[in-house]
Formats: C-alpha cells, structure tokens, sequence
C-alpha cells in the first residue's frame, strides 16, 4: 500500500512541463474558474453562517456562568464544521462540474504516454462525460459523509482522537484521487468496472489526493493549480496501471 501511495504522489513530479509541453493550459480556466467560485461560495458560508450555528450550539449550554465563552467557542465550532462539510463538498463539485473539461486533458495525455492518436476507447459526448463525473461524485460524496461521521465520533475520544484525524484526511484523500483518476477511466471502463478498479489500486488513488488536499491549504494559489496538476498526475499514473493490466496497449515504436 505504501509503495503505492508514494507512486501517486510521486506522478506529480514533471506536471508542469507536460502541461507546457502539450499546452493544456487552455483547457483549465473554466475549471479553475469553477475551483475560485466554489471556494469562495463555501468560505462566505462559513463566515456568514458560523454565527448561527454557533448560537444553536451553544443552546445547549444551560448555565449562566461561562455562558459566554461557550458562546465565542460555539461559533467557532460552527465555522469549522461548515468548512469541513465544505472541503468534502468542495471536491465533488469542482471535479463533477470540470468533467468535459478534464476527460480531453486525460486523452491528450494518454496519446503522448502510449505514442498513439486513434484509441480503441469509448466516444463520449459533453453531457454524458458530465453525467459520469456527476454520478461518480455524488457517490463518491455519499460513501465520505457515511465513513466521516463515524470517524469524527472517534475523533472525541483522547488519544484515539489524532488516529481519527489521519484516518480522516485518508479517507478524504482517497475520494479525491478517485475523481481525478475516473477522468481517465471513464473512456475504457464502464462505471462498475472503474469502482472496481480504483478499489484495487486504492494506494495511487490517496497518493494522489494526498496531494490535492494539502494544495486546499494554500490561500488562492493552492486553489488555482489544484486541479490541473491532480489532473495530470492521476492521467499519468492511470495510464501506467491500465497498460499494467492490459486494459490499454502501447503503439511499438
């Protein structure tokens, strides 16, 4: 598992310059004005919203003394939830929404790693590439909220409590390198089979949102590059795994 979570990460050495290289940039600024405007949107949630969360929270505290100070911790309590709930949400939206956008960057890359130009892979249209990201999200946000809850639980518990949060960020780490490899996945195996397959190359999958998520932690900047170097490095590293498996076959030189 190890070995394959340091090749995820791994895969993110030389994104630049194969972006430079196949000038893909262009295909990235509707995603990155998507990635802006959904942080933005969950950043105002949680500044706006933390307030009444916080008042609601803090209703559970009955007493008079330390009443206020419960108060100013609630709310803070409450601005932190919103941004958790919007890191999870964050991901999903970004990558169902950039679809269309991000499955030509994957065929591009694909053409220059197997040296060929005519795939035996499924032609798929600009909305059926966004019902797939879609799908695959919301799924994919269904099984996070269901493994999080949980872990957060743990997370109350004392010592236990620093085991939750790595096993947090995991699970969190794990969706988001599922999204950016399906870009790739989507033209050769069908939704099932992509399940599956990222299930059994689970180590490459949280290599990769390792690194996506430790991006989010970088004000605006991090927000930016996010996806177009989680893109290419999930497309690289996809690639490799789907060869492996014979699934897709180099052009002999």
């Amino acid at each position: 598992m190890l070995k394959h979570i340091l090749g995820g990460i791994k895969a993110y050495s030389g994104t630049f310059r194969l972006i430079a290289t196949l000038r893909l940039w262009k295909y990235f600024w509707i995603p990155i004005i998507i990635s802006l405007l959904t942080a933005a949107l969950i950043i105002t949630a949680a500044y706006s919203l933390s307030d009444a969360i916080g008042l609601f929270i803090s209703q559970a505290w009955v007493w008079e003394w330390g009443k206020e100070t419960f108060t100013v911790i609630s709310e803070i309590l409450g601005g932190l939830l919103i941004l958790l709930l919007g890191f999870i949400l964050y991901k999903h939206i970004v990558m169902a929404l950039s679809a269309p956008f991000m499955s030509p960057v994957s065929e591009k890359i694909e053409e220059h790693l197997l040296g060929k130009s005519n795939h035996n892979h499924r032609k798929t249209s600009f909305m059926e590439q966004l019902w797939r990201g879609i799908r695959i999200n919301l799924r994919n946000l269904s099984m996070e909220l269901l493994l999080t809850l949980p872990i957060l639980l743990l997370g109350l518990i004392p010592v236990i409590g620093v085991v939750a949060t790595l096993l947090l960020f995991a699970v969190q780490a794990y969706y988001a390198g599922f999204g950016n490899m399906d870009y790739t996945l989507e033209r050769h195996l069908k939704y099932k089979d992509s399940l599956l397959f990222v299930r059994k190359n689970k180590g490459t999958a949280i290599g990769n949102g390792i690194v996506f998520m430790l991006f989010l932690f970088i004000p605006v900047l991090g927000v930016i590059l996010v996806l177009p170097l989680s893109v290419t490095a999930a497309a690289v590293k996809t690639v490799e795994l789907l060869e492996a498996e014979n699934k897709i076959a180099r052009v002999p030189n």
